[in-house]
C-alpha cells in the first residue's frame, strides 16, 4: 500500500512517499480502506517535533495522522459491530500512534462509528478530531446548559466552528472571535454575537461568561479570565496553563483547565447523529490529493484555514 512516512521531524520535506505491507488487524480491530484524511494543527506541531511527538518518536516506520474517513474491508475475529463494505470514519489511537497517512489503517472497532450516508468522506474525515474536541469539551469536561453565555475564540477554525455549532444546539448564547472577513461564515454556524479580534478587544465586549473555549492560547488565557464569571469555566485546549493563570483562576472561582481529546466510538456515534439530523455541518474549504500532502501542511501551518482542511485517496 501507499503510505507517507515521516523520515525525521521537521519540514514538509521529510515526508517520504513509500511502498508498505498492509497492516495485519487484531481480534479487535478492522481494516479501513482510507478514503479521506483530515489534517490538524498537531499533526504540524507533531511533524516539527511539538505536539504528541515525544509519545511517538519512537516509532518505525513513524506515520503521521489521526482523522480518517473510508471502508472496511476486513474485521478481526471479535468484532462484531462492523461488517466488511461500511462505511465509517473515526479518530484512531489519539493520542498516540494512528498512521492514518496510509491506504490502509488498522482501527480498534471501537473507535469508529459509521459515517451517515447523506456524508460525504471527505465531511465525515473532517469531523473526527476537531469535533471530537468541541463535543468532549463542552459536553464532558463541561456541561454547556440553556440559557449560559459561552465564548469561542477562532471560531472560524477547525475547532472553533464546531464549538459554536455543538453551544448553539445546547441552548447557549453563543460568541465567537474572528477576522472581519470570516463574520459572515460565524455567523451562519449559529453565533449570537461576533467580535473582530483586529478591531475589538473582546474583554472589552463580553463579560460575565459561563464558558470560553480558548483554541489560540499565549496570552488569550489570561486576558479570557477577566470576562468568565466565578463559578464559570475556562478550557485552553493548545497549551497548559501557567502558573499565574492557574493562581488568578483559583482567585477569582473559574475552574480552568487544558484538556486533550481522547479516541472515543461513543462519541462518534454522537457525532454522526448530529450530522444525520443536519445539527453539526463540517466545513471543509479545501481538499488535496494525497500526493500533495505538503501543501496541505503548508495551508494549515499558515494558521489561516476556515473549517478543515482534507486530503483525498
Amino acid at each position: 500500500m501507499n503510505a507517507i512516512i515521516l523520515n525525521g521531524f521537521g519540514g514538509v520535506d521529510q515526508f517520504v512517499f513509500s511502498e508498505l505491507p498492509i497492516p495485519a488487524i487484531g481480534a479487535t480491530e478492522v481494516l479501513v480502506r482510507v478514503k479521506a484524511i483530515s489534517i490538524n494543527p498537531v499533526d504540524v506541531k507533531t511533524r516539527i517535533g511539538k505536539g504528541i511527538a515525544g509519545r511517538i518518536k519512537n516509532e518505525h516506520p513513524l506515520i503521521l495522522g489521526w482523522d480518517i474517513s473510508g471502508i472496511v474491508t476486513a474485521v478481526g475475529r471479535g468484532v462484531n459491530t462492523f461488517s466488511v463494505g461500511d462505511e465509517v470514519f473515526g479518530m484512531v489511537n489519539f493520542p498516540g500512534h494512528g498512521k492514518a497517512y496510509a491506504e490502509y489503517v488498522a482501527v480498534p472497532a471501537s473507535q469508529l462509528a459509521l459515517k451517515p450516508a447523506t456524508i460525504r468522506h471527505e465531511q465525515a474525515a473532517a469531523a473526527t478530531l476537531a469535533a471530537l474536541t468541541a463535543y468532549q469539551d463542552l459536553t464532558q469536561h463541561a456541561t454547556i446548559r440553556p440559557g449560559q453565555r459561552v465564548l469561542v475564540h477562532a471560531a472560524s477554525g477547525g475547532v472553533g466552528h464546531f464549538a459554536i455549532q455543538l453551544a448553539k444546539h445546547l441552548g447557549a448564547y453563543v460568541i465567537g472571535t474572528s477576522s472581519a472577513a470570516n463574520r459572515d461564515f460565524v455567523m451562519h454556524l449559529g453565533a449570537d454575537q461576533h467580535i473582530d479580534y483586529r478591531s475589538e478587544r473582546f474583554e472589552d465586549v463580553v463579560y460575565d461568561l459561563d464558558f470560553v473555549l480558548d483554541t489560540i492560547g499565549g496570552d488569550l488565557i489570561n486576558r479570557s479570565l477577566d470576562v468568565v464569571k466565578p463559578g464559570g469555566t475556562l478550557i485552553s485546549i493548545p497549551t497548559g496553563l501557567h502558573d499565574s493563570a492557574n493562581e488568578k483562576a483559583k482567585a477569582k472561582g473559574v475552574h480552568s483547565f487544558f484538556t486533550m481529546v481522547q479516541s472515543n466510538g461513543n462519541d462518534m456515534h454522537a457525532l454522526a447523529k448530529l450530522m444525520q439530523q443536519g445539527i453539526l455541518k463540517p466545513h471543509v474549504s479545501q481538499t488535496f490529493p494525497f500526493s500533495e500532502m505538503a501543501e496541505a501542511h503548508k495551508q494549515v501551518e499558515s494558521g489561516r484555514t476556515v473549517g478543515k482542511v482534507v486530503v483525498t485517496l
